[in-house]
């Protein structure tokens, strides 16, 4: 019986041995940009294009001509009375 424990045990251990186990692979972090001091500023870039002019409008139509208005009637003539017409504001009495 002490033979068949040891034979068990070894082929045991032989068959978890030979089992293929997987690759381990790490990818690399990538690398992080620090940003350095500012560096000296560019030239000026170049005068953009002038853009197309617009046309002029057209001329609006000239509005028509009113009616003429009724010549009133001519009024009598006076008796060299004049008078005076007081406006309602004036008239009324201030408290």
């Amino acid at each position: 019986m002490n033979h068949t424990l040891l034979i068990s045990a070894v082929i045991a251990t032989l068959s978890l041995t030979a089992c293929d186990r997987p690759t381990v692979v790490t990818v690399p972090a990538a690398p992080v940009a620090v940003p350095g001091p500012a560096g000296p500023q560019g030239e000026t870039g170049s005068q953009g294009a002038t853009g197309y002019q617009g046309e002029t409008g057209s001329q609006g139509a000239t509005g028509f001509q009113g009616n003429e208005g009724i010549q009133g009637e001519t009024g009598q003539p006076g008796d060299g009375t004049t008078v005076i017409v007081v406006p309602a504001e004036a008239a009324a009495p201030s408290n």
